[in-house]
């Protein structure tokens, strides 16, 4: 066979092999995904089989959060030498563990350790997998491949936790926890089978600190954006199901489906993300926080007109899905020169403005009402537009 040929024919294999290995890791993602919102709908019956208050066990969901900010960018630095077909393996194991733990719990401090263990690998896992994602889909496509990778975090915010609550139902919160187990266990075995032996971070090898990165004011600068960008959109998100119900008037039992197509029409901003941060990742984030003000602005003043709410929520559902790659990507970039990383501060400043938003959304509530979230949470993406401008200009 002619060597051209034989190119030509392993070129599909090689590009058909990544494509399979990208999906494992969007499975893995959706996993530990789920793993970690999932409690959020068992709360109240495993605080009555605990024996404590709701809003005790919901402490659990802050120490998980909290954890991945302070110790994620820690963990990935140093874990940045570990092969990455056995990180990824162990993580899942490590996931599988704890979600059996969880399951078993008899106190809400067992519970606890339960969350707080997983909670150290999530952020390891987002650096080095979009990197790696980036890795095996070459040069050029790592925007499209991190994509993928975040469809994950769309399924399992889309299906994966509703899913994981009607399974409460008819096996018990406990039971819900005994199949992530399982499921952890697959894909684990997924993992050691199908991926390709992948090197650790190129910049661990060339014996350069990864930690340099925070010594540059533009990487820096990549960091607060990032928070900005995510403070503006869970100032409003974290509230959107009382927005639906207080000011939609929308029925309690239909809340759920709400917020599922929220998602599911996200996945198409999700693409549109992948696709744009590649070539222009400020340009993308410039596009789509306007496109994200636009839809919270609006979704308040059209709550009571249902066809037009439900188009105010598809444009803000479609930004709110991008900005999460398209975040992961500009800051990967940034940090080209310690990937790994990078990522996984970027997790850490997600999660900071999460808590931010969710704060910031309280208290406008409190001070001007719910009506007034979409206006304050714009406000904070026009200061992160602004920032993303100055940026653009002094490149």
């Amino acid at each position: 066979m002619h060597p051209s040929t034989t190119e030509a024919v392993a070129a599909p294999s090689a590009s058909a092999r990544s494509a399979v290995q990208i999906l494992i890791m969007a499975v893995a993602a959706f996993i530990i995904v789920t793993t970690e919102f999932l409690i959020v709908g068992l709360l109240p019956a495993m605080a009555r089989d605990l024996n404590v208050s709701v809003a005790v066990a919901g402490q659990v969901v802050t120490l998980f959060a909290f954890t991945v900010m302070l110790f994620g960018p820690v963990l990935t630095a140093r874990l940045a030498g570990v092969e990455r077909k056995k990180l990824f393996t162990l993580i899942l194991l490590v996931f599988a563990a704890s979600n059996v733990l969880a399951a078993l719990s008899t106190n809400i401090w067992v519970m606890a350790l339960a969350r707080f263990i997983p909670a150290l690998g999530l952020p390891v896992f987002w650096g080095t997998a979009s990197e790696t994602a980036g890795q095996l889909a070459g040069p050029g496509n790592s925007g499209k491949a991190v994509s993928r990778v975040y469809l994950g975090i769309s399924a399992a915010l889309v299906f994966g936790v509703p899913l994981g609550t009607v399974a409460a139902d008819s096996l018990g919160w406990r039971g819900s926890f005994w199949v992530l187990a399982v499921i952890s266990l697959i894909i684990a075995a997924l993992m050691q089978l199908c991926m390709p032996t992948l090197p650790s971070s190129p910049q661990k090898q060339q014996g350069e600190k990864q930690t340099d990165i925070l010594k540059q004011p533009r990487f820096l600068a990549h960091i607060l954006l990032s928070v900005l960008t995510f403070t503006a959109m869970f100032t409003a998100y974290t509230y959107l199901a009382d927005i639906l119900q207080s000011l939609a008037g929308v029925p309690a039992n239909q809340v759920g489906w709400w917020l599922m197509g929220f998602g599911a029409v996200g996945m198409i901003g999700n693409h549109w993300g992948g696709a744009l941060v590649d070539r222009y990742p400020l340009g993308a984030m410039v596009l789509f926080l306007i496109v994200l003000g636009v839809g919270m602005t609006a979704a308040a003043p059209l709550a009571a007109n249902h066809p037009w709410l439900i188009c105010a929520l598809a444009v803000w559902g479609v930004a709110y899905t991008a900005l999460f790659p398209i975040c992961q990507v500009r800051v990967m970039q940034a940090g080209a020169k310690a990937q790994a990383l990078a990522a996984s501060l970027n997790i850490s400043a997600a999660n900071a403005g999460i808590g931010l938003g969710a704060i910031l959304g309280g208290l406008g509530i409190g001070q001007f009402g719910l009506g007034a979230l979409g206006w304050i949470a714009t406000l904070i993406a026009a200061m992160a537009v602004a920032i993303a401008l100055l940026m653009m200009r002094k490149r």
